[in-house]
């Protein structure tokens, strides 16, 4: 099992909105922090914000000038953002494929550690075998399951205790591996002692330190959010990293039977203090963000719109409404 914070970007490449999203890396990358806060507010309306301003909030979570310029370059690249420009004044958005995969990832991370599913005691296997020279697709593979929520008991084989839905039907079968079988079945208990337990395909302690951790960061923070005692630029810091690392838990702890884990996980609590802090935030980071963007908007009102648990759940999409570019620039073109 990796470790929790080096796993790549959860959210996955759409078919049909192809879009490089940042790869995870150790902490709060950057990147990752850049698109969470763009997210947090811009992601129902796509709405453009001045390229200072996004600066200056990246500052206000210890992004040096440098690197947030940087950052919105390389986003702008990757095709998550794209920008508009009139001599030095530019301002950027995010792009129709990064909303529309962000907005798929957050649905899907709040229903991954919302629901949960009575457990028939089967086990999906999913068997692959790729020759080294074709590492990449082993590597889209492996990528796939683990969004999927498999992972590995041995080299060649994922298990899931769910069951094969459509859609992780329809993601394997646009692999065109020609490679893949998969399986559902009751594990048979040989007594041996070189027997694998299908659960030790996830390491459940350090899940469960994962969440303990989580919980001692943001728990004393609550009642501060319930007296209103958490100023604006805090409260945008507070939610960009909540989500940033609330939204890796799926890949850790994906919907696994309560009846395999230990007695008290954490699970709930956690999802319940995250929408907390995520909620509790949400229309004080709202202002703040809107301020910010003021100063450098010449007095043009940016759409700013922060979301709840509640919206991402039910799936917080763009509007289809067509944003113009602000005023005085050009009409956006990929931005390098």
């Amino acid at each position: 099992m990796p470790h929790p914070f080096d796993i790549e970007e959860i959210f996955p490449d759409d078919g049909d909105h192809p879009v490089r999203l940042p790869r995870r890396q150790a902490g709060n990358s950057p990147q990752g922090v850049a698109v969470t806060l763009l997210a947090d507010y811009t992601l129902r309306t796509r709405a453009w914000l001045p390229s200072a301003a996004i600066v200056a909030l990246l500052a206000e979570s210890d992004v040096s000038l440098a690197g947030a310029r940087t950052v919105i370059s390389r986003l702008a690249r990757r095709g998550v953002l794209e920008g508009s420009r009139q001599g030095r004044r530019s301002s950027y958005r995010l792009s129709r494929s990064a909303a529309v995969s962000l907005s798929v990832g957050g649905s899907w991370v709040m229903a991954a550690t919302t629901t949960t599913q009575p457990w028939d005691e089967c086990w999906t296997l999913v068997a692959f075998s790729l020759p080294q020279e074709r590492s990449a697709q082993r590597r889209a593979l492996r990528g796939q399951l683990r969004w999927l929520g498999y992972a590995p008991l041995y080299d060649g084989l994922w298990i899931s205790p769910h069951e094969l839905t459509p859609k992780a039907r329809a993601h394997l079968a646009q692999l065109h591996l020609g490679a893949v079988t998969v399986f559902r079945g009751r594990r048979v208990d040989l007594d041996a002692v070189a027997g694998r337990d299908p659960l030790d395909a996830w390491d459940v302690a350090a899940v469960a330190e994962q969440y303990e951790s989580f919980l001692r960061r943001w728990q004393p923070i609550l009642p501060r959010i319930a007296a209103g005692r958490v100023d604006g630029a805090e409260a945008v810091r507070a939610r960009t990293e909540v989500m940033d690392t609330f939204r890796r838990f799926p890949t850790l702890d994906p919907q696994l039977p309560l009846r395999l884990l230990p007695a008290g996980w954490l699970r709930g609590p956690a999802r319940e203090t995250f929408a907390a802090v995520y909620d509790g935030l949400a229309d004080t980071a709202e202002r703040h963000v809107r301020a910010v963007v003021a100063r450098f908007a010449d007095g043009t009102e940016a759409d700013v719109r922060a979301h709840t648990t509640a919206d991402l759940l039910a799936g917080v999409c763009a509007t289809e409404t067509r944003h113009p570019a602000p005023p005085g620039l050009a009409e956006p073109s990929p931005a390098h």
